[in-house]
């Protein structure tokens, strides 16, 4: 716990080691751990899954299935050179956005969100189409990658439901998003 705590403090104070994009070697581990060493990636993701979760039925798996299929397609428009205005940009605001609609605390639309998912997964995905190529195991790297984002959508997915066993619950995530919109600006503004 208090490691964690330890690196959650130095990634706010920090702000330029919470963007996970300049990686110098590859392999599964290397892609397995980089969505959650880069903050901008673990917040949007497990927001991905509460949303999910708070939709409920098959949004559950529908959406961040979205985001993952939506982000390999944007990894291999990154690996072929295809180009993106704003690459940070994007996912930064994914923070913002996917902040905001749990702020909000509502049911949005299976559809919507699907949409709005995958535009934003287009982004992440990009950013790390780029650098495979540069990668030691490219293919290796993007398994893990894919396991790793597909591990803490599960993990916002568990936290989502889990704040509904609690009569404060849905409040707290409302906070919860509330806090992940701010660091999304910090982010942007930093």
């Amino acid at each position: 716990m208090k490691k964690s705590i330890f690196l959650l403090a130095a990634l706010l104070f920090f702000p330029a080691s919470s963007f996970a994009h300049t990686v110098g070697g590859g392999g599964f581990i290397a892609g397995l751990s980089h969505p959650v060493l880069g903050l901008d990636h673990l917040l949007a993701m497990v927001c991905v899954g509460i949303l999910s979760a708070q939709i409920g039925g098959k949004a559950i798996w529908t959406i961040p299935l979205t985001f993952v299929g939506v982000m390999l397609i944007g990894g291999i428009l990154g690996m072929s050179a295809v180009p993106f205005i704003s690459v940070e940009l994007g996912i930064t605001l994914s923070v913002i956005v996917l902040g905001l609609a749990l702020a909000a605390g509502k049911k949005f639309p299976t559809g919507a969100t699907m949409l709005i998912v995958g535009f934003f997964a287009l982004f992440h995905g990009h950013a790390h189409g780029t650098e495979m190529p540069t990668l030691v195991q490219p293919a290796f790297y993007a398994l893990g990658f894919v396991c790793g984002t597909a591990l803490i959508h599960l993990g916002g997915v568990l936290i989502g439901y889990l704040s509904n066993l609690f009569v404060k619950g849905p409040q707290l995530l409302r906070f919860c998003g509330a806090g992940v919109t701010c660091v999304g600006l910090f982010l942007l503004l930093g």
